[in-house]
């Protein structure tokens, strides 16, 4: 398996394909890499030699914020919503939809699973 911005890429896929296992790079965006590193997309990724998975490297590792810092500025962006306690901060600290979707009825995934009390555990009141 080929290792490129410390992702380990399949050596079975196509190499247009094998690239989006990269967090950051989607279809569109692998195409375009693997255009510009003059790779052909097509190619399975154990076919590739060395110096075609270090022209993706390059080109991957220059151009473009993927991984542990893509996901850092994520959060960081996040976090100074939250700090700056704007709107869209206070729905992600609530863990609520942040882009305006209803919650009365739907919102599940961010609300999490409601809290429904069970009836019928109180004790039983007995005569003496």
């Amino acid at each position: 398996m080929a290792r490129i911005a410390g992702v380990e890429i399949p050596d079975n896929k196509k190499v247009k394909i094998a690239v989006t296992y990269i967090h950051g790079i989607g279809n569109s965006l692998a195409a375009e890499i693997v255009k510009s590193a003059g790779v052909d997309g097509e190619m399975l990724t154990k076919d590739l030699t060395e110096s075609e998975l270090n022209d993706l490297r390059k080109v991957i590792e220059d151009g473009y914020e993927i991984e542990g810092e893509l996901r850092q500025r994520i959060f960081r962006d996040i976090k100074r919503l939250k700090d700056i306690r704007s709107y869209r901060g206070l729905r992600h600290k609530a863990g609520l939809p942040v882009r305006g979707q209803r919650t009365r009825v739907n919102a599940r995934t961010r609300k999490g699973k409601s809290r429904v009390p069970v009836g019928g555990l109180k004790a039983k009141i007995t005569k003496t």
